[in-house]
């Protein structure tokens, strides 16, 4: 049987690519022979990942924008078509700001949106199309536990993410007919810095451990496998799911 899981020849632009849970996806990727477009905001911020990635014998490259910044979007979809066709859509950027909801500053609700969700589906919508076209293709999104619950002082963060799930089921019932595969992988509690807060805060610290039946954080390779499922010709007849990486957290 061929290597279900094998991404020879494949291409695959991975947002977020710079730390964390992108990093690690950027690099399981390319561990399977993916060619791996590294999309980061600053100048540089992709230069570990693609070290890394080179030091193993693959092929990344770094590719910059402003994932707030529509036009910026639109250009980064351009610049990674010019590579060729994209065969994998990973849509691993994001941010999150964190304030009392009666407090919560609209412009910080706007960039979350922004971020989190208005560039996920213009890079969908761009790189679908000309998935289409080709009758295939893989995007994989990443959701959150925030998809699922409300979380506390997130609540733009929440509402991005409880969109993502909505917006990955429903591009998957107009694009599966295409060959198109659209999912999404929700992490739980992930060592990152966008939870650097919990983490510092021994309370919440201490909550979160007790509710996770595995007893620990995740680390960013505990989602590589996800990844290359989803990613690989493994996950053909997967659609519109969202695949929790969570320790068990949602199982408690």
């Amino acid at each position: 049987m061929n290597d279900l899981f094998s991404l020879s020849g494949k291409t695959a632009l991975v947002t977020g690519a710079s730390r964390g849970l992108g990093k690690a996806i950027a690099e399981a990727l390319a561990s399977k022979g993916a060619r791996v477009l590294c999309a980061c905001t600053q100048p540089g911020g992709a230069s570990s990942t693609i070290t890394q990635i080179q030091a193993a014998e693959g092929i990344a490259y770094e590719l910059v924008a402003d994932l707030a910044d529509e036009q910026a979007v639109r250009h980064l979809a351009g610049q990674a078509l010019e590579q060729g066709p994209v065969d994998i859509l990973v849509n691993c950027g994001g941010t999150i700001f964190r304030a009392p909801a009666h407090e919560f500053p609209m412009e910080q609700w706007h960039k979350v949106i922004a971020v989190n969700l208005d560039a996920a589906f213009l890079l969908s919508q761009i790189l679908g199309a000309a998935m289409i076209k080709r009758q295939g293709g893989k995007i994989i999104n990443i959701a959150s536990m925030l998809s699922y619950s409300g979380g506390i002082t997130v609540p733009a963060y929440t509402a991005s993410k409880h969109a993502i799930a909505g917006l990955t089921k429903a591009l998957a019932n107009e694009w599966a007919q295409h060959n198109i595969q659209v999912n999404a992988i929700a992490p739980g509690y992930f060592r990152t810095d966008n939870t650097a807060a919990l983490q510092a805060d021994e309370q919440r610290n201490n909550a979160i451990l007790a509710r996770i039946p595995a007893n620990r954080w995740g680390e960013p390779e505990d989602l590589a496998g996800a990844a290359l499922f989803l990613a690989s010709s493994a996950s053909d007849y997967v659609n519109g799911h969202v695949l929790a990486v969570d320790g068990g957290w949602l199982a408690r």
